[in-house]
């Protein structure tokens, strides 16, 4: 007892595990905790000391996640505390690891990551009757230029359907300006269809009230008329636009060359 007491100490001590245990741990998925009060804001899958150089917040300026999740583990250590963490699965090949991480962040809502898991917005937490409904539905036929955006169900329940579509994305600019409609995506189901008057950066000049979000854009419009929220409402996502494993919430339904 005494023994495993000590390495405990000797890895959290020293910020990485044990010469030979990184190997032994292969690919493993973990939550960030914070110890102020308890709250799990990131949950994540890495090797060898991965977990330990999160916690400290290393990484590199201008990262695509450098935003909540790293202000948070700053504000947690300028308070004189130290990130908690919990690694929930160790000794897994990367295809495990993923499903892992995918089913950890459904089942923590509310967290700092800025992508979903691997194929949450396709086999993610559902009800029964969501899954009924997703495979019974009929599958979508676009007959205008559409940008997918696949919304977290979580974001609808703090906002309106459009607030949480319409803000904030890493999107190609040109592109998003040439879709006819903006179609809300959530689970592979549309849910709900906007028409996008113009896209701007993602500042609080902008869009009074929201955080700023370098290099992403937003858009300012409304809901499409009835007639055309009848032909995508309530329809399924064709799998072509449903990759396996892609994260990406954004997707075109045309061709650059269009």
């Amino acid at each position: 007892m005494e023994v495993s007491v000590v390495m405990k100490r000797r890895t959290a001590d020293s910020g990485r595990f044990l010469p030979g245990i990184a190997n032994k741990l292969k690919t493993y998925v973990y939550r960030l905790i914070d110890p102020r009060n308890g709250e799990t804001f990131y949950i994540g899958k890495g090797k060898n000391n991965r977990v330990f150089s999160h916690m400290r917040g290393e990484q590199k300026i201008g990262g695509d996640d450098l935003d909540n999740k790293m202000r948070r583990i700053r504000d947690i250590r300028m308070a004189g505390f130290e990130v908690a963490h919990v690694i929930h699965r160790h000794g897994m090949d990367q295809k495990t690891a993923l499903e892992v991480e995918a089913a950890l962040i459904d089942a923590y809502p509310g967290l700092e990551n800025i992508a979903g898991g691997m194929s949450s917005h396709v086999r993610g937490t559902m009800h029964a009757e969501e899954i009924m409904q997703r495979y019974d539905a009929k599958e979508a036929v676009f007959q205008h230029r559409a940008l997918l955006i696949s919304v977290n169900r979580s974001a609808t329940e703090k906002t309106s359907l459009y607030e949480a579509t319409r803000y904030a994305w890493k999107i190609s600019l040109s592109r998003a300006r040439k879709a006819e409609v903006v179609l809300a995506t959530v689970r592979g189901m549309i849910v709900g269809v906007f028409i996008a008057d113009d896209w701007l950066e993602a500042t609080s000049d902008n869009f009074p009230g929201r955080e700023p979000r370098p290099g992403r854009y937003g858009f300012v419009g409304a809901e499409a008329p009835v007639k055309i929220k009848r032909m995508y409402v309530g329809k399924r996502v064709p799998d072509s636009y449903r990759k396996a494993g892609a994260a990406n919430p954004i997707k075109y339904t045309w061709s650059r060359s269009k």
